[in-house]
């Protein structure tokens, strides 16, 4: 199944998954198949946790590393979910050997 791509050019970031979109920033990142494979980790989560909870749960992650590291970026890349999409971005088979909840092994 594609997913679908829509470009936003004013997103605070390069990319996103929003289930069952991925939203880039720019027409070049389509091209970009790490990014592509990022956000579709961010898709598979989304699906593990049924959608809306993985929303609530990477928000509470995302507020408790930022009480814990006093920085952003850190908060923002220590979030379970951000750690499993980084690991395995460069890994364009990693959604289809069925790694399914990689992120629980990140917490």
């Amino acid at each position: 199944m594609r997913t679908p791509i829509i470009i936003i050019k004013k997103l605070p970031a390069a990319g996103m998954a929003i289930f069952p979109f991925i939203l880039l920033k720019s027409e070049r990142f389509k091209n970009d198949m790490e990014m592509i494979n990022h956000e579709k980790i961010h898709l598979r989560q989304q699906l593990e946790l049924l959608v809306f909870p993985f929303y609530i749960f990477y928000f509470f992650n995302y507020l408790i590393n930022l009480f814990r590291y006093q920085n952003h970026d850190r908060a923002y890349r220590n979030i379970i979910f951000e750690k499993e999409a980084y690991d395995h971005e460069t890994d364009l088979n990693y959604l289809k050997n069925g790694h399914w909840y990689g992120w629980i092994g990140k917490i």
